[in-house]
């Protein structure tokens, strides 16, 4: 392997300024994932959530962001997850959009809400069968033997279910992420990136700062 520590590249195609803000960071957060959609980028909804269990441990995973509005952001998983117990014991979680091919990233901070049973059960309903069933074969983040022993697990629903509807599982949830901090990064020429944290104050309303890069 070549050495790693000469990699890296500049950062020349937009810029990210005080005229370009909106009021709330919810409407540029939807007109860029816009941008990221209009450039046909992969996986544009997903996202790193990174929690903390109750030692004190940070960790990360990929999620797909589901829906969005001023209320949060919001994800699904099994309650059963890694995840879902750190969230348990700590509710504070961060977010991270990682849309490097346009130069850009968003950091979310906030704490959860879990969702109700009708919000989780209607989104459920929109999943393809598969990944229905899917929910049931894996118990999200448990040691398993091999892939064999899981895929007999999906084999083992897919039979069950073969002539109706999957039920929700009741170990399958989702949360709803409600910011208190959100800041935009544009990669700048000579690395002075263009950075804008958005915080929520006591009265509720959102600030904006331009950080240092």
């Amino acid at each position: 392997m070549r050495s790693i520590s000469n990699i890296r590249r500049d950062y020349t195609q937009a810029g990210l300024d005080t005229k370009d803000l909106t009021l709330e960071p919810f409407a540029l957060f939807e007109r860029w994932l816009q941008n990221v959609i209009d450039a046909d980028l992969k996986d544009p909804t997903a996202m790193t959530v990174a929690t903390v269990d109750k030692s004190g441990q940070p960790s990360q995973r990929i999620v797909l962001l589901k829906d969005f509005s001023e209320k949060g952001f919001v994800f699904y998983t099994n309650t059963g997850s890694r995840k879902a117990q750190d969230l348990a014991d700590n509710p504070k979680i961060s977010l991270h959009f990682p849309w490097h091919l346009l130069e850009r990233q968003v950091k979310v901070c906030g704490s959860v809400q879990p969702l109700t049973k009708t919000e989780v059960a209607k989104y459920f309903l929109t999943r393809p069968k598969p990944s229905q069933i899917a929910a049931y074969a894996s118990s999200q983040s448990r040691p398993i033997s091999s892939k064999q022993v899981l895929l007999a697990k999906f084999n083992e629903a897919k039979a069950k279910f073969a002539n109706g509807d999957v039920p929700l599982p009741s170990f399958w949830g989702g949360y709803r992420v409600v910011p208190h901090e959100i800041e935009f990064w544009q990669g700048g020429e000579h690395r002075l990136h263009d950075r804008f944290l958005y915080t929520k104050n006591q009265q509720g309303i959102w600030e904006t700062k331009r950080l240092m890069p």
